[in-house]
């Protein structure tokens, strides 16, 4: 949209055929498709690109654990793969190849890939090798599947990469494994400074393997769970020894001169920010890591992120209990030097009040519109500047990849999702040092979504969801001057980002029941 950027520019979206529903996870559209009557009113949503909120700094999904394999198998396949998950590039018809992810998260493994079955973790696709020999050396050429893909999303331009372990290795653990024994914190405070070091010594060793040098580590992973059960490599933590950790690790990086951040609390629920939330100790990390009166105070850290990252699990149901809990999260971080949040990973867990189970596969459109509606909650409610996925690449019968593969060690066929569609919606348009701008509606949109970001380059972009059983109509326009252009990308069940054109100024533009839509326009700078 060419709209002086001098000027204060809205966009009115003027909503006709109100929704017969709302919320997350409703039935498909209904055979009947005959037409419906035209509503008297309409709803008027205003964007006023010059009132602004948090800047985002990217969007990410993590290798973990299937890169391992999965990189290694033939060329055409995992460069495909790689192409539908950091692609920014179109084909000759404008149509996106890929979601043009801004964040790529790599496992540091522990080491139980090399213990084998005696690692006490029954699935082999969730052990990790780990680049640290038994004899204290170490070897980098381990983890080659997931450097594999390491390379290839910074080949297709993602700018931020972030190192996280799940447990450390297996030669610093109290019981030899990757996973805890009797909810028991699997690290003697005697082994902070060779974790850290550790930490250290493979961001600098990948960065001379491959010339990447990692933006973040993080280096806990929900440290409120037990991690008892032999799932996955993990193990619980109290918040003394995350503070004790993060100090070891933060030391480590600036004797190496390395430039790492460090990104802490990955907190299995975002109420552990807030709350104690039943586990003493573990929760109101926000106050206790930066808090200056805590003694577990973090923030004098120079090489910390001055964001405090949480999990969406459990608590993304019902909408409007999703809505208070990031209200509540945005209003205690503020009250701390408005201190940052990223919602650092999530899938599609459990129940959810009866919205949508996590158990099954489903690559149709019903989990994308839940996921989309969990983006744009925690971007507007909980202003994150953060948005991770969990596994991109899963081989599991459940709601948790956006591409689906054989679990298959050296070739197999691969499916893209609409959960992957629906997270391009965001990632591929709202690109690092975006700002989310304000969206006003002036009476109850019946259920449609609406967020709005401007782009570093002037674009506005505009993403809509319509969680709806009936398509909306809207005219979207400028209080100023009228765009002469806008372009839309629907992801629907019949569409993956499908791009077309408003090709003048008062063109209606419908979104499809059961959709995502993004619209961008130019601004200027």
């Amino acid at each position: 949209m060419a709209i002086p950027s001098t000027l204060r520019s809205t966009l009115q979206l003027l909503l006709c055929y109100p929704l017969l529903s709302m919320g997350g996870c409703q039935p498909k559209t209904p055979a009947d498709n005959s037409p419906k009557p035209t509503p008297t009113t309409s709803i008027t949503v205003t964007i006023d690109p010059t009132k602004t909120f948090q800047t985002i700094n990217h969007f990410g999904a993590s290798d973990a654990w299937s890169c391992q394999f999965v990189g290694q198998w033939p060329d055409a396949k995992r460069n495909a793969i790689a192409d539908l998950l950091f692609s920014r590039d179109t084909s000759a018809g404008g149509q996106p190849k890929g979601i043009g992810l801004s964040m790529w998260r790599f496992n540091i493994g522990a080491g139980t890939a090399e213990q084998g079955s005696n690692s006490g973790i029954g699935d082999e696709w969730r052990r990790a090798e780990s680049f640290l020999n038994a004899d204290g050396t170490y070897d980098w050429n381990k983890q080659a599947g997931q450097v594999w893909f390491l390379q290839a999303a910074k080949q297709r331009g993602v700018p931020s990469f972030l190192a996280f372990p799940n447990s450390p290795p297996v030669q610093y653990t109290l019981n030899g494994k990757g996973f805890a024994s009797n909810k028991v914190p699997n690290l003697s405070a005697e082994k902070y400074d060779q974790y850290g070091q550790f930490m250290a010594e493979v961001v600098a060793g990948v960065r001379t393997k491959t010339g990447i040098t990692f933006d973040y580590v993080s280096p806990v992973n929900e440290p409120q769970w037990d991690w008892s059960d032999g799932g996955q490599e993990g193990t619980p933590y109290f918040n003394n020894q995350i503070a004790g950790i993060t100090r070891s690790l933060s030391k480590a990086l600036t004797n190496k001169g390395l430039p790492t951040k460090i990104s802490i609390a990955e907190a299995g629920q975002i109420d552990f920010l807030y709350s104690d939330n039943g586990r003493q100790g573990k929760g109101t990390q926000i106050a206790d890591f930066f808090d200056r009166t805590s003694a577990d105070y973090l923030g004098n850290l120079t090489n910390l992120v001055p964001a405090i990252g949480y999990h969406s699990y459990f608590t993304t149901s019902p909408y409007g209990d999703a809505v208070k809990k990031r209200q509540q999260l945005a209003s205690t971080a503020a009250g701390q030097s408005n201190l940052g949040t990223w919602m650092s990973e999530y899938c599609i867990l459990g129940d959810n009040a009866g919205d949508i189970n996590g158990s099954g596969k489903d690559l149709g459109i019903d989990p994308a519109i839940y996921i989309a509606k969990v983006i744009h909650n925690d971007l507007v409610n909980a202003n994150v500047s953060a948005w991770h996925w969990w596994i991109a690449i899963s081989p599991y019968d459940y709601k948790d990849g956006l591409v689906y593969i054989d679990k298959a060690k050296t070739d197999g066929s691969f499916q893209p999702s609409k959960m992957l569609w629906a997270l391009g919606n965001y990632s591929r348009f709202i690109r690092p040092g975006a700002v989310r701008v304000n969206v006003d509606q002036t009476q109850n949109s019946a259920g449609l979504l609406v967020s709005a970001y401007k782009n570093t380059d002037g674009q506005l972009v505009t993403v809509v969801i319509n969680a709806g059983n009936v398509a909306q109509s809207i005219t979207p326009s400028a209080s100023t001057s009228q765009p002469s252009k806008l372009t839309m990308y629907t992801t629907s069940a019949t569409a993956d980002l499908a791009r077309s054109t408003v090709s003048k100024a008062g063109d209606a533009v419908t979104i499809p029941a059961r959709s995502i839509v993004t619209l961008v326009g130019d601004l200027g700078k």
